[in-house]
């Protein structure tokens, strides 16, 4: 598939972009003769053989695996970054961290690019990315100039260690000072780890650099182990440089990805983060249905949604011990108290000679407003109320996914009776077939509702015929309500012998009309205002 460029600012030929669905690329990555560069520099990626997002979170399943029917198993290995990719474990073909800022890190990839890591196997220290110059064509540059932050992939590995999910950690025989290191020239998956901590502090070349402490939490044994069952929950180890590290980051809340005592393997304890990429797949059913698990995870982050409803006005998170100040703002009792820390609610006062003067009681502003909220500060008090209602949405944010889907399947239960129920009820209100009239006339009849008394006279009444199977007598009923006809319909002769009998046709109906409506008898079913055409036969009414 092509596409024109809209933007052609120079006048000059369009440019044309290619694009391949995925089922329709090949099994391995490949180059065209667009290429720029030989080798796999300059290669596309080859068919996706996952069902997944690109930011999933956690293991490959079996029910990600359509053709295989296994997902991924630790210990897999591949030849370069694009096959990683194909099987969704680790996507940038070039960065070593998969992740977005605001939503956390999926995976990394362990190469050696930076020689501050140190990997003991179960755990590892991981560098950061960033602080190297590679302006200009450079795509690496050894030498660091500059101090690393926590912003874009360091701040999605934070992320991941404040929430506790689960990072996806391949290996590469790149890596030379490690001996977890695969030997062949490969790309090993080991498992799933999580971040316990990360800080800041200065590295071997003089610059700070962001550091990682990543312990593994696998179901299935490493790689390098013959033990049959996967990891323990086990301490932390002593790591020394974190005496001198700033910046110093721990989980406070319960981590997503932990281990479950009662079923003895590590799993989801939260609902996993919802996914905000589509799936690339070329299957359409598989789509669908990865589309519908996406859609269940987004219904399970509406609590979270209102909770940041509850969010302080200085640090922006869901408030911890909130305090509501006498202008009605909400903030953490810690970000109110840090923000006048150093402050002093009286201050004292002395002139030039050294004479001591009136102390002068300090004003101290509200940070979202300009109201005085000193006396406030000398006894802040929480909101026990809104503490309630904050830990009441936590505790129900962390209801488990299989009882989200029993009351989905209840819903779609109670879903399919209703529509069942409709079905049936537009069945028993579906009209009896009528039979079959003249051409020439068509019998209409008003329905009763059954609530209406029969006492009850309407506002024009109505006189009809009733018909006997027997003769061809009528009666007229003056009750004001319309009766069941009994036997059969007359037919169309009936009705045009009828219609002939009558002189004068025209005239005579418009004569009894004037007559009837003179009396007050104006009801239109009446035959004194059956209206003729110009052979006699009676007009169907209106």
């Amino acid at each position: 598939m092509a596409k024109m460029s809209k933007l052609n600012a120079n006048g000059g030929p369009q440019k044309v972009y290619h694009f391949v669905q995925n089922q329709n690329r090949p099994d391995k990555a490949y180059t065209t003769e667009r290429a720029k560069r030989a080798g796999m520099a300059n290669a596309a990626s080859g068919r996706i053989f996952v069902t997944v997002p690109p930011d999933h979170f956690g293991p490959i399943l079996a029910e990600n695996d359509p053709e295989r029917k296994q997902g991924v198993l630790v210990g897999e290995c591949w030849e370069g970054r694009l096959e990683c990719r194909q099987w969704g474990i680790h996507l940038p073909p070039v960065s070593g961290i998969c992740g977005q800022s605001n939503h956390g890190a999926q995976s990394v990839v362990l190469s050696g690019g930076y020689e501050d890591d140190e990997d003991h196997g179960d755990w590892f220290l991981y560098t950061g990315s960033g602080g190297r110059d590679l302006s200009g064509n450079k795509r690496t540059n050894k030498a660091q100039s500059f101090d690393q932050t926590f912003e874009k992939y360091n701040e999605a590995l934070r992320v991941s260690c404040k929430k506790g999910y689960p990072v996806r950690v391949v290996r590469s025989h790149k890596e030379k000072r490690s001996s977890y290191a695969p030997e062949d020239k490969v790309l090993r998956y080991d498992g799933i780890y999580r971040i316990e901590k990360c800080w800041r502090k200065a590295g071997i070349q003089g610059f700070k650099v962001c550091r990682y402490l990543f312990v593994r939490c696998d179901n299935a044994p490493a790689p390098w182990t013959s033990d049959e069952q996967g990891d323990q929950p086990r301490p932390l180890p002593v790591i020394p440089e974190l005496n001198q590290a700033t910046d110093i980051t721990e989980r406070k809340e319960s981590s997503s990805w932990d281990y479950d005592e009662e079923e003895a393997c590590w799993k989801w304890k939260k609902p996993p983060p919802s996914s905000k990429k589509r799936v690339t797949t070329g299957n359409a059913e598989d789509g669908k249905k990865a589309r519908t698990a996406i859609r269940k995870a987004q219904s399970m982050s509406v609590k979270e949604k209102v909770l940041k409803g509850f969010s302080c006005l200085l640090c922006q998170k869901v408030m911890t011990l909130p305090l509501t100040t006498p202008c009605a703002h909400n903030f953490c009792k810690l970000c109110l108290e840090g923000a006048f820390a150093g402050q002093t609610f009286v201050r004292e006062r002395t002139c030039l000679s050294g004479r001591t003067l009136r102390s002068k009681k300090n004003v101290m502003k509200c940070p979202s407003c300009q109201n005085d909220i000193t006396e406030f500060l000398q006894n802040p008090q929480v909101n026990r109320e809104l503490m309630g209602v904050i830990e009441k949405l936590q505790h129900s944010n962390e209801v488990d996914e299989d009882a989200m889907e029993e009351s989905s399947k209840e819903i779609g239960a109670a879903l399919e009776e209703s529509s069942d129920a409709l079905s049936g009820s537009a069945e028993n209100d579906m009209p009896y077939p009528q039979a079959k009239s003249s051409p020439k006339r068509a019998c209409k009849r008003k329905e009763i509702d059954a609530s209406t008394p029969i006492d009850q006279k309407p506002e024009r009444a109505e006189k009809r015929e009733k018909i006997d199977a027997g003769d061809d007598s009528s009666k007229i009923v003056n009750d004001g309500m319309e009766n069941m006809i009994s036997g059969e319909k007359p037919n169309a002769g009936d009705d045009l012998q009828a219609a002939q009998s009558v002189p004068n046709g025209e005239k005579t109906n418009s004569k009894k009309a004037q007559e009837a409506m003179d009396e007050g008898n104006d009801s239109p079913s009446s035959p004194l205002h059956v209206a003729l055409d110009e052979d006699g036969s009676q007009l169907e009414p209106v």
